[in-house]
This record gives C-alpha cells, structure tokens and sequence, in this order.
C-alpha cells in the first residue's frame, strides 16, 4: 500500500479552510495572512471555497500557509 508524506494528500479544502479560520481566529486574522478579497470583503466559508477552487494561485496561497501552520503546531508540541 503506498502512503504519501504529503500532507495535502487526501485533504479536502473545506478541512484545510476551517484549520485556518479556527488557528487564526476567523476570517479576519486569516485575511491578514493572505489578502484575498473573499476573506476581506463579506466573507462566507461556501464563498470562499467557490473562489479557491476556481483561482490555482489563491488555493496555492492557502495551501502554502496551511503547510506553515502544521510545521507551527508540530514545533509547539513538546
């Protein structure tokens, strides 16, 4: 059986969007990370996804900082 090291593989982006809304504290300090105009301006979650997956250099932003954030959490754990 192959198993990936990526830890993308096998995430969906909805997942990947409520890890981050939930580490940064919501669409606000989530839009001070990535300035995406679907975190800025009247922000939904069904929005937002609809805008990602549809924009490839915005789901690559996302993805980067959701990379950033496990590597966050994984140097926080004791």
């Amino acid at each position: 059986m192959n198993t990936s090291n990526d830890p993308l593989h096998g995430k969906k982006l909805a997942d990947i969007l409520d890890e981050l809304l939930d580490y940064y504290g919501g669409f606000e300090g989530l839009s001070r990370k990535i300035e995406i105009r679907c975190f800025c301006k009247d922000p939904s979650v069904k929005s937002s996804l609809r805008f990602l997956r549809t924009t490839p250099w915005a789901r690559e932003k996302v993805e980067s900082l959701y990379l950033y954030v496990l590597r966050q959490k994984a140097k926080q754990k004791p």
